[in-house]
């Protein structure tokens, strides 16, 4: 008759091995799940850049945010007769007094208005998360990416202010202009 510590010994040996088949198998998993991850993020990412190049109404004009490599260092050329209305992926003008936020592209547009509106609130500086939870946008990687390059670049030129790294509001003279924006 086999002892009772010598059961419980197998016993035990049995549900060792079947936590270390478990904890392998959920390592396994959890790798593949971040590899999926990554392929996700990129794909969206690749859907968000393909939908911006085959935008309506876009003609050969390259966006703020296409990289383009131009010969000799060169700037890019700015179209002749270019209207004061922006058109979608249009550049960011910098920021001088009595321009018009109608010189901006409908996303920067919207992001003025929600931190205008904060401002008026009397509210504080706004993260990228929290502006695509306002825009209705999912809360990944490729859309706060997305809009964390547009607001940096429009405190780049002067429309908007990074108080605290990573949170956005209103310059000063912009937040003047009030009911304009």
């Amino acid at each position: 008759m086999p002892s009772v510590v010598g059961l419980l010994e197998q016993r035990e040996c049995a549900a060792r091995r079947r936590v270390d088949e478990l904890r392998e198998e959920a390592d396994r998993i959890q790798a593949e799940l971040a590899v999926a991850e990554r392929d996700w993020n990129e794909w969206v990412i690749a859907c968000s850049r393909v939908g911006e190049v085959l935008a309506p109404g876009e003609g050969d004009v390259a966006g703020p945010d296409v990289a383009v490599d131009l010969p000799d260092g060169g700037e890019q050329p700015v179209a002749a007769g270019a209207s004061e209305s922006a058109k979608s992926k249009s550049v960011v003008p910098m920021w001088r007094a009595g321009l018009a936020r109608s010189v901006l592209s409908v996303d920067y547009q919207r992001i003025l208005r929600v931190l205008a509106d904060r401002d008026r609130l009397g509210q504080g500086p706004l993260s990228c998360q929290e502006m695509a939870v306002c825009f209705g946008l999912e809360v990944v990687p490729a859309k706060v990416e997305a809009l964390r390059s547009k607001a940096k670049r429009m405190v780049a030129r002067g429309w908007l202010v990074e108080p605290v790294p990573g949170r956005f509001s209103l310059s000063q003279c912009v937040a003047g202009q009030g009911e304009e924006l």
